[in-house]
């Protein structure tokens, strides 16, 4: 499996994992929305609070499975990464983009900038490093 071999199954799968490292070593997992933004890299938004940001600020390597639409026998992809954070006012843009991507248009975009600004939105940005399976067990 190659890195375009993740973008690309990305374009049609958003149900994703994120681990990243708390401060004692153990991974913390999430639940995410990943898309591909359009340089190839992985884009997953955030409130601004949330401790996978706080893990992140002090690790930046971060792994991801993004599966299909089914949990058993689905198809997958695994990565590993580096994330950056992106935070507002220099995120909205890509907030716009990833909100297009996975639900579509908003009904009231300025509505929805008020939200993401309120709720002090930002976007994780991960470079794909290293991808998987490459063997089947």
């Amino acid at each position: 499996m190659e890195i375009a071999d993740v973008q690309k199954f990305l374009a049609d799968n958003h149900r994703g994992v994120l681990v990243t490292r708390k401060r004692d070593g153990w991974p913390q997992i999430t639940l995410v929305t990943p898309v591909i933004d359009g340089q190839g890299r992985v884009i997953i938004t955030s409130r601004g609070t949330t401790y996978k940001l706080k893990n992140i600020r002090r690790d930046p390597r971060v792994s991801m499975l993004v599966m299909g639409e089914e949990f058993s026998g689905s198809k997958y992809v695994q990565f590993h990464g580096t994330a950056e954070i992106i935070s507002q006012p220099e995120a909205m843009d890509l907030l716009i983009y990833w909100q297009r991507q996975v639900k579509g248009e908003h009904p009231n975009w300025d509505e929805h900038r008020e939200t993401m600004k309120k709720e002090q939105r930002v976007v994780i940005r991960i470079n794909i490093e290293k991808v998987g399976p490459n063997k089947r067990g």
